[in-house]
């Protein structure tokens, strides 16, 4: 009851301080009113459309080609059963909670029987020293920039380099999870590009940081990408059209791909406020990116109740849910947006300022 109460509450806030809004069919229609209606669509992977925005994206990543797809699931299986088939080697290694172990029904293990080696440990990000320890030969290394299972933590860009370099000597390729890879740009200093150097292979997706409907870019050399097609065909990802997730992918990229440091700024700025309060901190203390993650050390019906009562007094969307961790803690995830340059200041300082009072008048004993 407590969680529908809190989802609740949410959904009635007047002022959500993440995300850049509801996901409605308003966010489709936005993308397409200014679209020409006579302009042609895909056909099965051909045509003017995808084949610029691919174009476009290859320029962005500093890579030969690119190819959509509508999955980055789909995307990311491909690039790593590619990457066996040219070593002739099923094996690849990733960290513990990368999104092909854990949401994708083992699909790597069961559709292409690609064994896994899983580098370092859970709440960490993966450092040289684990793959300079890695016992066995694999063809492919992942890595997911940042990592979102820990609050989006990221490797320094000096590890990057250097597990490039390795990788390079050793003969194994190294694909980069980059579904939120524009949104760690203004941590590292860097551009798309610079970062995508180190890589031989990349997804990003654009329904993330971007906004979009759906879909997902995979570049790479040509070879790459060629292969990447016919996988692509295999695996049913060429619809008869894909311009509605191209062209609101593109209208998003557009609208906010030069706002990530903005993102960036309000998650180190929304952090320092929760790590006012007591009892809650943030992973990472300070973010590395526009998410990170919000850990109370109280219980899941403790922290719903009230953060419950703080959105139905003031108004503002803090969560609409929390995860358990145990019987004494608890946490939920935040992603910054167009949305929190809309909440007035002084709202968000009173809002956690009652937060924090509420948890020390109710359970500072804990």
């Amino acid at each position: 009851m407590k969680q529908s109460t809190l989802k609740e509450s949410y959904k009635q806030s007047k002022y959500p301080l993440s995300g850049h809004g509801k996901r409605n069919i308003h966010v489709l229609k936005e993308a397409f009113q200014s679209i020409d209606g006579d302009v042609e669509s895909d056909l099965y992977g051909e045509g003017s459309v995808i084949a610029e925005f691919q174009e476009k994206m290859a320029r962005l990543l500093g890579k030969e080609e690119a190819v959509f797809f509508p999955s980055g699931t789909m995307a990311q299986q491909i690039a790593l059963r590619i990457w066996c088939d040219e070593k002739g080697l099923r094996k690849v290694a990733y960290h513990p909670l990368s999104h092909l172990e854990i949401h994708e029904e083992d699909g790597l293990k069961e559709l292409h029987k690609i064994e896994t080696i899983l580098l370092a440990d859970k709440g960490r990000v993966i450092e040289i020293e684990d793959v300079l320890n890695i016992e066995e030969p694999v063809a492919s290394i992942l890595l997911e920039l940042p990592q979102r299972e820990i609050g989006g933590q990221l490797p320094s860009f000096e590890t990057l380099k250097q597990i490039s370099e390795y990788c390079q000597e050793n003969g194994m390729k190294l694909h980069l999870d980059g579904a939120r890879l524009l949104e760690v740009l203004p941590y590292y200093q860097k551009t798309a590009a610079e970062v995508c150097a180190l890589f031989d292979s990349i997804y990003v997706s654009f329904y993330k940081g971007i906004g979009g409907i759906a879909g997902a870019i995979l570049a790479g050399d040509k070879a790459f990408i060629k292969n990447a097609k016919v996988w692509k065909r295999r695996y049913g990802g060429d619809l008869i059209s894909l311009y509605p997730y191209i062209l609101s992918a593109d209208y998003y990229f557009n609208r906010r791909a030069h706002k990530m440091e903005q993102y960036y700024e309000a998650a180190k700025e929304l952090a320092q406020f929760y790590n006012t309060c007591h009892g809650v901190s943030t992973l990472p203390l300070i973010p590395v990116s526009n998410m990170f993650h919000v850990h109370f050390h109280l219980s899941k019906d403790q922290v719903e109740t009230v953060l419950t009562e703080v959105q139905q007094q003031t108004g503002l969307g803090l969560t609409s849910y929390s995860k358990e961790i145990n019987e004494k803690s608890c946490y939920f995830e935040v992603s910054m947006g167009d949305l929190y340059d809309e909440v007035p200041k002084e709202l968000v300082k009173k809002a956690f300022t009652q937060l924090n009072d509420l948890i020390k008048q109710r359970f500072s004993s804990i």
